[in-house]
């Protein structure tokens, strides 16, 4: 090209929750049949929506005008049902204007470090969601900055880790909370999240929360939200229905600005997001209608109780199986739907693999683990060359821990499938395959 055409940044653009997809479709046609647990799509899962829901959706599909443009913010009724459900919290308050719609939240993410500046970073945890680790060292050009969460503290931030970080890197402007997580299934202590926003407060920070699954906790837990506990800090929360209600199909989040107007620069900064949706006309207006009809209908808490009480039975069924191998760290999770196994220190070496009865599948994976000359790769991590072996002996498709901007050696699951004996089928599969790998 004339001049250079790829940006640094474009290398740390990667998501692993997908690309393992790849190899498992390789598998496939050779006839290994998979199970999905690398993604968490409760529908894929075999989730149904009650009929309710769908009635509601489809009665919207025959209005004429939700099939036109909406506001580039999003439906004004929706802003204003979605700015009373915050403010009834008793935290920060705020109105329709401080509310807008992306088209997932994977939009939002990707616009919100966008519009920040080159050589300014927000520190994010790790184990890391890829879609912000990777947008947020994108835009930086450099490898993400991450604060670590602790397997041995039921996954709770290391607060001591997060304030030397933020004190001694003077371009740190925010901190990315995920509550409940993603990877781990931790949810933040109220005591961590006032920590965090007290550093905010001595360093002059905003806080950006990621919380697509606020409303999914089970067995005795509580999420917070960063409304009601950021005080007078700047902050952003970035919500949707892909997780909750679930419909990840529809594409469909939003960010709500805390606290606008005790921050010029912050100000600007949520200005320019409203901005850049406004240049692309506007996000998905249909599950945008739905919102309200079906969020605000009293039948939803029930269903959305009863889901939730399923997903933690399903979490102590996997703690059954899996918290019993010594060689592993393992935590009961308490929101969201997923679950992230660490292999104790030294458990992982680069000679173990399964057996695999197909020759042709066996020479498959081989290729992807070891050199020509049959010797270990070594630009493979040791977790993920776990994974591809699993995936080929067992048919289980889960996510190497190492693809999470993390150093630690493990592996994500979802707690999503419906019919429990699949599912105890699922977690035998992966607790036998991991006593003979590691035997």
């Amino acid at each position: 090209m004339r001049q250079k055409l790829l940006s640094e940044g474009a290398k740390e653009l990667s998501y692993e929750i997908r690309e393992i997809v790849k190899k498992a479709d390789q598998l496939k046609k050779l006839g290994v049949a998979i199970s999905w647990e690398n993604i968490g799509d409760p529908i894929q899962k075999h989730h149904k929506l009650p009929q309710w829901i769908k009635d509601i959706i489809s009665d919207l599909m025959k209005q004429d005008d939700t099939y036109s443009y909406c506001p580039s913010k999003g439906m004004l009724e929706t802003r204003e049902f979605l700015a009373k459900q915050t403010n009834a919290m008793g935290g920060v308050q705020i109105t329709s204007d401080d509310i807008c719609f992306f088209n997932g939240l994977g939009d939002a993410i990707s616009k919100a470090y966008q519009f920040i500046s080159r050589t300014s970073r927000v520190i994010g945890p790790s184990p890391a969601y890829s879609t912000h680790s990777s947008a947020e060292a994108a835009h930086a050009a450099h490898e993400p900055l991450t604060y670590r969460l602790d397997p041995n503290n039921k996954w709770y931030p290391d607060l001591d880790d997060l304030y030397n970080k933020v004190k001694y890197n003077p371009n740190v402007v925010g901190i990315l909370i995920i509550n409940p997580d993603n990877p781990t299934g931790m949810v933040y202590p109220l005591e961590t999240l006032r920590r965090i926003v007290e550093i905010a407060k001595e360093f002059n920070l905003f806080l950006l929360a990621d919380e697509i699954y606020i409303n999914i906790t089970y067995n005795g837990a509580r999420a917070y939200s960063l409304a009601e506990i950021i005080e007078d800090v700047p902050g952003i929360s970035m919500k949707g229905i892909s997780k909750e209600l679930p419909w990840p199909g529809a594409r469909c989040g939003w960010m709500e600005y805390y606290n606008r107007d005790k921050d010029e620069d912050f100000n600007r900064f949520c200005q320019a997001l409203d901005n850049a949706k406004m240049i692309e006309v506007c996000s998905t207006k249909l599950p945008q209608l739905a919102i309200p009809k079906i969020l605000g209908d009293p039948r939803f808490k029930i269903y959305r109780e009863d889901t939730n009480k399923n997903i933690g039975r399903r979490s102590k069924i996997i703690s059954d199986i899996l918290g019993t191998v010594p060689q592993l760290t393992f935590n009961e999770t308490f929101g969201a739907f997923y679950n992230t196994i660490i292999f104790r220190e030294g458990s992982l070496k680069p000679t173990q693999k399964l057996s695999i009865k197909n020759a042709e599948v066996s020479k498959l994976v081989d290729g992807w683990v070891n050199n020509a000359d049959g010797t270990p790769r070594k630009d493979i991590a040791l977790d993920k060359r776990f994974v591809y072996y699993l995936l080929a002996a067992k048919g289980v498709c889960v996510v190497p821990i190492s693809s999470f901007c993390s150093e630690l050696q493990g592996f994500r699951v979802t707690l999503l499938e419906e019919d429990e004996e699949t599912l105890v089928k699922t977690f035998t599969a992966i607790r036998d395959g991991i006593v003979e790998y590691l035997g």
